[in-house]
This record gives C-alpha cells, sequence and structure tokens, in this order.
C-alpha cells in the first residue's frame, strides 16, 4: 500500500477513528467484493453508453450495504459519472413523494471534482458546452453576444427538447438561470438554481423571472431526473449513480404511505427498464426482511415480481448480474482480513510501521474480532464498525504514539452502550463487558 497517497491515507484512517465508512479510499479495505467487480463494471459501462441500470442491495444490518454502495460510487467517479447517496426515511426523504428525493438527489450530487452539492458546477459546465458548440458550428458567434446567446438558446432547446415534452418548465428554469447570470442578477439565478434543484419556498419575483410557477410536484420530478440526466451528459459526465439506502424503513410507516412508497418505487423500476433515464444506475439498499416479509416488497406483488430472486441456493453461486444481489456479511475470518488491510495502511504511514505489523498481528487481530463480537451477542455480522473503531483509535494509535505500549498486556477491550449503535445496542448482552484479549 505504499501508493497510497498520506492524505487518502489520512482520509480513510480519520473516518474509521470515528467509526464511520470512509468517504473515498474504500477500494483499500474491499474485503469479499472481487466477486461483484466484473458485474459491477459491466452495469457502469452499460450506463456510460447511454443505457439504464437498476439493483437491489440485499444484506442484514451491519453487512456492509453502505460500504458496497460507496464502494460503487468510488467505482462510478471514475467512470466520471456524478453520484448521489439518498437516505431514505419517514420524515426528512419519504419514498412517496418523489419531488423530495429529488431534491435530496441534488443537494447531495456529487462529481469526481466538486463535492455536494455540484448542482451549480454541472450547470455552468452545461451551458459552457453549449456555448463551446454553438463556437464550433459557427465561429462569428464569438463576435457578437447577442448571436452566441441566440445560438445557445437554440440548442438548449433541441438537447431539452424531449424533457419539454413532459416537463417545459425545466427548461424555462435554466433559461432563466442563464439570463438572470448574464445579466449579473446573482441573487435571482441562485433562485432559479435553488428552484430547479427541487427547493420549495423559492421567491415569487425569481419565479417569474423564469416563467415558472409554484413547487416541483410528484409528477414533475421524474420529468426534472430525466432533464438532469440530459444536462450531466452534455457537461461531460456520461451518467449518475442514485443510491437509494435504507429503503426498508418503509416497513415502519403508516399503510397508506407505505403503499403509495412502493408502488413509486415499482414506477421507478419501470421507467427505468423503459429507457427513459438513458445513463442513471439506480440502486436501493433494504434488509431481506423488508424483500421479504409482509410489510416489505411483498405487500405489492407486482414490485415483487419485479425482484425476485431464488436466494435457497449455495451463496457461493449467487448471480451477481441478478436484478437482486445479497451481501454475504462478515465473518471473524474476514474480519481478521478487513483488520489486516486497515493495520497494514496505517503502518505504511506510521514512523512505528515495524512496532505495528509485530505487536498488531493476525493472532491478536483474531482475538479482537472475537472479542468484539462477544460483546455484540456473537453477532460479527455487526461487529465491522466497532472493530476498527477500536483497532485505529484504541490499538493503533497507542502503538504508534507510545514505545512501551504492548495491547497483548496494556489493553482490555471495553464496549459501552453510549459508543454503540441501535443496532449493535441491541445486540449487546450488557453495557459494558470488559474482556481482555
Amino acid at each position: 500500500m505504499n501508493s497510497v497517497s498520506p492524505a487518502r491515507r489520512r482520509e480513510v484512517i480519520d473516518a474509521l477513528r470515528r467509526g464511520a465508512v470512509p468517504s473515498a479510499g474504500l477500494d483499500l479495505l474491499a474485503v469479499g467484493l472481487d466477486r461483484f467487480t466484473a458485474s459491477v463494471d459491466e452495469d457502469l459501462a452499460t450506463v456510460t453508453t447511454g443505457g439504464s441500470v437498476f439493483k437491489a442491495i440485499r444484506g442484514e444490518y451491519g453487512s456492509g450495504k453502505t460500504f458496497f454502495t460507496r464502494w460503487v460510487a468510488e467505482r462510478a467517479k471514475r467512470a466520471n459519472l456524478a453520484t448521489a447517496e439518498v437516505q431514505i426515511s419517514e420524515n426528512e426523504t419519504p419514498l412517496h413523494k418523489l419531488e423530495t428525493v429529488y431534491r435530496r438527489l441534488t443537494e447531495r450530487l456529487m462529481t469526481a471534482t466538486f463535492a455536494p452539492s455540484a448542482m451549480r458546477p454541472v450547470v455552468d459546465g452545461w451551458f459552457y458546452a453549449l456555448e463551446e458548440d454553438a463556437l464550433a458550428a459557427d465561429a462569428s458567434a464569438g463576435t457578437n453576444s447577442d448571436a452566441l446567446d441566440h445560438a445557445v438558446g437554440e440548442l438548449l432547446e433541441q438537447r431539452l427538447a424531449a424533457v419539454s415534452r413532459t416537463a417545459p418548465a425545466f427548461a424555462a428554469a435554466l433559461r432563466g438561470y442563464r439570463t438572470a447570470y448574464s445579466g449579473g442578477d446573482a441573487a435571482t439565478a441562485e433562485a432559479v438554481l435553488a428552484w430547479l434543484g427541487g427547493q420549495p419556498h423559492v421567491a415569487a419575483a425569481a419565479r417569474r423571472v423564469a416563467g415558472v410557477r409554484g413547487d416541483l410536484d410528484h409528477f414533475a420530478a421524474l420529468s426534472f431526473l430525466q432533464g438532469l440526466l440530459v444536462v450531466l451528459r452534455d457537461s461531460g459526465h456520461p451518467g449518475l449513480l442514485l443510491v437509494l439506502d435504507e429503503v426498508e424503513t418503509l416497513q415502519r410507516v403508516r399503510s397508506d404511505a407505505r403503499d403509495k412508497a412502493l408502488n413509486a418505487l415499482r414506477q421507478l423500476i419501470d421507467e427505468v427498464h423503459s429507457g427513459r433515464f438513458p445513463g442513471l444506475y439506480l440502486i436501493i439498499t433494504g434488509t431481506p426482511a423488508f424483500y421479504d416479509g409482509p410489510q416489505g416488497v411483498q405487500r405489492l406483488a407486482p414490485l415483487a415480481q419485479r425482484l425476485a430472486v431464488d436466494f435457497t441456493t449455495d451463496a457461493r453461486f449467487d448471480n451477481p448480474r441478478a436484478v437482486q444481489i445479497r451481501l454475504p456479511g462478515f465473518t471473524v475470518d474476514s474480519l481478521v482480513e478487513l483488520g489486516g488491510r486497515v493495520r497494514d495502511l496505517y503502518a505504511d504511514g506510521s514512523s512505528a510501521g515495524g512496532r505495528v505489523h509485530a505487536l498488531v498481528d493476525d493472532g491478536y487481530l483474531a482475538a479482537l474480532a472475537r472479542a468484539v463480537a462477544g460483546n455484540l451477542g456473537g453477532k460479527v455480522g455487526v461487529a465491522p464498525r466497532l472493530f476498527l473503531k477500536k483497532l485505529v483509535g484504541e490499538v493503533l494509535d497507542r502503538v504508534d504514539q507510545f514505545p512501551d505500549f504492548d495491547p497483548r498486556q496494556h489493553y482490555a477491550l471495553t464496549v459501552s452502550a453510549a459508543e454503540m449503535t441501535d443496532l449493535e445496542r441491541n445486540a449487546t448482552r450488557a453495557d459494558e463487558i470488559p474482556l481482555d484479549v
């Protein structure tokens, strides 16, 4: 791992020390994902050439669903796709309100170059590309601003023709943004861009400049997504990876809202498969109970039919090209492998790298993994977060800083309820159980 930059190494280690999933560098920690690499790369190739893909990720709590989708997102950004991760929740982002999902998408939109929200850089890049195309078609337009504006306006209409048939307000807002920006009215331009991103309560004066009314609604949201994909493609991003995470929360909402959300999901899947969203890679994540239980997918027969996959066979022979794929979860052996990668990454950036390898060997990693799992009722599948947090923050950091520290002699694992997530707290058999490792 000597080729890893200090900044990238520090970002990964700092995230693990906090007990968080790193936002980048996940390829350094990817354990057991080799089986999915070829199919994910095939999907990305489909999207970058104008196709669309839908995948449902299935896994128990703690099996690494968020890690997996962020690993896919890293690969997507290398292919120059834009990405967005949206957490589905009853209050903040209900799935049955697609206008809210679209708004969260634009808020969390990012590219390899721009962090969230990348909405403005993407739109500005699109207009720049239109100007370049207009100049390539007629170089004389560069000497006349009115002629250039006219040429750009014509290109805008051509590129958004299909979208304008169902959502003329999308193209109108783009025109209004450019008019306000070109005229030096930054405040109005920002307000129009906010409306284009699905934000509610935009000032009426800004909406009048763009020639649009009201707020984005559920029915227009999909057309706006269609328009956003056009803008992304023409600004140099061949597609968008959209992750709808924790969809299983639908099981806890009121029955009427749940039914609407399941139908909205069915509609999204059908639209993806129909080819309405060229360049869209849509991923949802959920627990087995969501896919198989009576309060989830099985509640809507057409949705269950679309997501049906036989998981009764040996997991070794799961088809990674299927519409629904399952993550196997962690074992003690895979935790040790993951811990070894983190240890090696840490040691490569430490002046005490030799001591790190000597004191935190695979035998110690196995003991620590079993001890953490023991605090969680033996449920290894929910142990990775705490295991890595303890490994980095309480073992590796001390070995690195204190020459006389030996984790086998001077460290006793203690896990308190205060540092656990709800899932981890439910798995544990006591609030605080010290174990010597």
